[in-house]
């Protein structure tokens, strides 16, 4: 299993580094909050960082437009109203992260006015960081140590030393955390979910042959076990093993939809685990459902399922788009104007601030694909707009997930070698970047494998788990 630090931040944290950062800026309740960002930063910076703060602390806009003649209060309703209904956690980060990029000592100075909370962050911010070559290659930020099987990876940023699982932690990079506990059989093509500091593994393929347990690891502590399902009453059920489902948390329970079984069903199944009771329900759906399908996209967007693609029974690739709404478990099916992403399994999706479907990557029998789609959920239009930055290369059976505007991007392979690298996709700009990447046949470089971001110690961070690459993993890494 791999563990990786989306962000390292120090020192305080969410909310109180949010309420730091406004304090910093001048956004403290100050007479002219837009007079004090204005004299710090760009207009344009000035004017997002100043909706994000009413975003995160008021919430959504809801005033009247100003008269457009009105220019800075029309373009400060403007800027804050087209945040729409984005969470007031994510407008928090997104404050913090764009101070930190135009102001990348902002933390050292404002740290000098206020308490900080002892935690396991030491500020190291005059040390040096030097260049170092590792098989001809140079890092000139940081220091890394790869291997496989739990042995520790470490790596030292220039701010910050995050002291984390009894060794010097990780910023953007992968270490094996100290796992005990009853470990789950290796596998790939799992389902995965967090929940309350929690990982969630159901099913998976191991040797051909599908698997229907379902373990739970302890992200606080590291520590493995395993779920005893119960047989409960005559609303429950015995699940069959399957592989290439798609593990969504929905409210305290997790919902198992589609994948591949044995003897499979006419149509997707949507299945339900309730953690305080410990038994699986079939859930009743209404409407056409879709055919049964592994290797599909299922993403949550508020109350409703979106389900693309994926590969039938008889091995047919799929590019239909269905949603399911959760709340009247109706099933409809979406006919997009556009022109779709050709049909393909095993690949990534991810939703864009509750509006933008992003489509990744994924294969046919024969072809991996690198390609970028997005659907406006609002006005159902495929589109492929053009990608900037580092474009990663062709992969299918990669997992992804997202972190405020940042879709960051895992493992897979093109049917020859893994994907070595972890990318991420700025979701505002389509700008892709490298953040880091392995060597050999480790576990965050192989397909099937599964993503989760979960918190440690206030910072976001990446968990994958599983996979193959020419053998099945159960290694959990962050």
């Amino acid at each position: 299993m791999s563990m990786a630090m989306a962000r390292a931040s120090s020192g305080l944290q969410y909310p109180e580094r949010f309420y730091a950062a406004a304090s910093y800026v001048g956004l403290d309740g100050s007479n002219s909050p837009t007079k004090s960002l204005t004299s710090k930063f760009p207009k344009s910076t000035a004017l997002l960082l100043y909706s994000l703060y009413q975003q995160a602390s008021v919430g959504p806009c809801n005033i009247p437009e100003p008269s457009s003649w009105k220019i800075v209060e029309h373009s400060k309703w403007a800027s804050w109203n087209q945040l729409g209904n984005m969470s007031s956690t994510e407008a928090m980060r997104l404050f913090v992260k764009i101070l930190e990029e135009e102001d990348p000592g902002w933390y050292s100075r404002a740290s000098n006015s206020f308490a900080e909370p002892v935690i396991d962050v030491q500020m190291n911010h005059n040390s040096k960081v030097e260049p170092v070559i590792e098989n001809g290659n140079t890092y000139p930020e940081t220091k890394t140590i790869s291997s496989e099987n739990g042995s520790q990876v470490g790596t030292q940023d220039k701010d910050v030393v995050v002291e984390s699982f009894g060794s010097v932690g990780v910023y953007d990079q992968w270490i094996a955390p100290p796992i005990s506990g009853q470990r789950p059989k290796a596998r790939y093509e799992h389902g995965a979910a967090a929940m309350q500091d929690k990982l969630y593994i159901y099913g998976g393929n191991h040797n051909g042959r599908y698997l229907s347990d379902l373990h739970v690891l302890d992200l606080r502590s590291w520590t493995w076990s395993k779920l005893e399902v119960k047989a409960g009453d005559e609303s429950s059920t015995t699940l069959d093993p399957c592989a290439g489902h798609s593990l969504i948390a929905w409210g305290n329970k997790l919902l198992s939809i589609a994948g591949h079984t044995k003897d499979p069903s006419e149509s997707i199944q949507v299945r339900e685990f309730d953690l305080q009771r410990a038994t699986w329900s079939t859930l009743k759906t209404y409407g056409k459902p879709p055919i049964s399908r592994g290797g599909q996209s299922v993403s949550l967007v508020g109350n409703t399922l979106v389900i693309f693609g994926g590969q039938d029974a008889k091995r047919t690739l799929l590019n239909d788009l269905h949603i399911l709404d959760l709340e009247t478990m109706t099933w409809d099916e979406i006919d997009a104007v556009g022109v779709p992403p050709s049909p393909r399994s095993d690949h990534t999706a991810a939703v864009h601030v509750d509006r933008y479907l992003l489509i990744f990557g994924g294969g046919s029998h024969a072809t991996c694909y690198n390609d970028l789609h997005v659907l406006d959920l609002q006005t159902m239009e495929w589109s492929r707009p053009t990608q900037q930055g580092e474009i990663p290369t062709p992969r299918a059976g990669h997992a992804g997930v997202t972190v405020g505007e940042n879709w960051f991007i895992v493992g897979g392979g093109d049917n020859k070698s893994g994907a070595s690298e972890t990318v991420v996709l700025n979701m505002s700009t389509l700008t892709w970047s490298v953040v880091t990447s392995v060597q050999g046949r480790v576990s965050v470089a192989s397909e099937g494998l599964s993503l989760v971001v979960s918190s440690y110690n206030g910072e976001d961070v990446l968990v994958s788990f599983g996979g193959y690459n020419g053998r099945y993993n159960s290694e959990v890494k962050d």
